[in-house]
């Protein structure tokens, strides 16, 4: 029996040391960035009675990014990306939560220790691509992040298909935004189908140079059923890119259209549950659009790109825009609608409130005009300065001006090997007065400073 026992314990270790000849292959790649800020005024007043008037931060943050995927088979791996460490040095800790931080699936608590944003299954059959479980599902944008969150995103549970027949290219996605039915987590529940779906379709065609595509989807929100609530969204997304020599071009379109039966407006901020009255009808609509040229001749580039998000209006009966947004990739400036400013920093406060892309839907309500242009002196350094002038679409009433002001940004990336970069950035923003607000507050102008160094494998 001894001899017996040897045998196994050996034929164990023999295959516990051996592991990696039964295991499948891992692909193990992502990023690591630190950085550091210097914000002049978090609040645009020059007086007030809020204790931030005149208050400048300063501080350093970091993330790390890691994606690995399985290789179980030929056409077959399971897919996992997690950020760790995704916090400011030295800086308090967050409160756990319960509800998902916008920015992902995670709490903003536990992205500051370590948070599994993907997680799903990939399989190239011979019939087309599936993807189920945790994926992305807001990656239909611009090359420049455009209607994008991927990047800076949240994941979603879904289902996604894709059935490329060249030089055409379909797709079938499902995601399931929100579940509210009875579970061992939610055992006060006593209604049946009050979830959040989506579903989407896509079609593009490829030809020499360029890809050209549209996307339709549908949003039902069912949260509010209970009390008759129902919300329905609809909306199509065509895109075109497109190389002529060193021009690029691309563009996207989006429009909205939705309905919602009794319940006082959600639009601007869709309810985590179902309304304890109903309220009479809403409708609304959002158009978007977004158009870049870019000119690249090697050593100078240079280029221009106008965005136009509808606002709301001020009838909250019927919506005209500013439920959807420049998706969460999509940081054009420094400091005006910067997603990783209202991240870090949160929104900078004003007489007229907060100036910040909205948490998980970006810029809204703006017309937004820039040009930029740079020199690559050495194939190593980049330096690029650009200029742009933003406005509202529509204005609250009691507003006089549109204006969100004008900003000026000089940045300049080194790159220090192949897989390692540093950036030296600056801002200035010329504040509008549309964040006077209604009674002719005086405000300031304001300035940032920051640098970055960013590794990839």
């Amino acid at each position: 029996m001894k001899m017996f026992c040897l045998i196994l314990l050996s034929l164990g270790l023999v295959m516990a040391f051996s592991a990696s000849a039964f295991a499948v292959d891992v692909q193990v790649s992502g990023s690591y960035y630190v950085a550091g800020m210097y914000l002049d005024q978090v609040n645009l007043a020059k007086s007030g009675t809020t204790g931030t008037e005149d208050l400048s931060t300063a501080f350093f943050y970091q993330r790390l990014r890691v994606k690995t995927d399985f290789l179980v088979s030929q056409g077959l791996k399971l897919v996992t990306s997690f950020d760790a460490l995704e916090r400011e040095w030295g800086g308090a800790r967050s409160a756990p939560a319960t509800s998902d931080y916008p920015y992902s699936i995670a709490t903003r608590a536990e992205e500051q220790n370590i948070a599994f944003d993907l997680m799903y299954v990939e399989y190239a059959s011979p019939i087309g691509l599936w993807k189920a479980g945790y994926v992305h599902e807001n990656d239909w944008g611009t090359s420049n992040g455009f209607m994008q969150s991927v990047q800076n995103g949240h994941s979603t549970g879904g289902i996604k298909y894709r059935l490329p027949v060249t030089p055409f290219s379909f797709s079938a996605e499902f995601f399931k935004e929100q579940s509210n039915d009875y579970s061992a987590v939610n055992p006060t529940q006593t209604s049946t189908d009050v979830d959040y779906d989506r579903y989407i379709l896509t079609a593009t065609y490829d030809f020499k140079g360029g890809t050209v595509g549209i996307l339709g989807g549908w949003d039902r929100l069912a949260q509010g059923k209970p009390y008759g609530v129902l919300i329905n969204l609809y909306y199509l997304v065509p895109k075109f890119q497109a190389q002529f020599g060193p021009v690029n071009v691309q563009a996207l379109f989006f429009y909205g259209s939705g309905s919602e039966a009794g319940e006082t407006p959600w639009f601007v901020s869709p309810p985590a549950k179902a309304p304890t009255v109903p309220g009479p009808n809403v409708s609304a609509q959002d158009i978007m659009g977004d158009v870049e040229v870019d000119v690249n001749l090697g050593v100078v580039y240079f280029g221009g790109q106008f965005a136009y998000m509808s606002g709301p209006g001020n009838d909250p009966y019927n919506v005209k825009g500013g439920f959807s947004g420049g998706g969460n990739d999509w940081n054009p400036c420094l400091i005006m609608f910067n997603n990783d400013l209202t991240y870090w920093v949160g929104g900078i406060n004003s007489p007229a409130g907060l100036n910040s892309s909205v948490p998980g839907v970006g810029m809204t309500n703006a017309l937004f005009y820039q040009l930029d242009g740079g020199v690559r002196p050495i194939p190593k350094l980049d330096i690029k300065a650009a200029v742009a002038f933003a406005m509202a679409d529509t204005v609250p009433t009691g507003y006089t001006n549109k204006s969100y002001g004008w900003e000026l940004d000089v940045t300049g990336t080194y790159k220090i090997t192949n897989n390692l970069s540093y950036m030296l950035g600056a801002g200035y923003w010329w504040v509008g007065d549309y964040y006077r607000g209604t009674d002719n507050s005086p405000i300031r102008d304001d300035y940032m400073l920051m640098n970055k160094l960013t590794l990839t494998f």
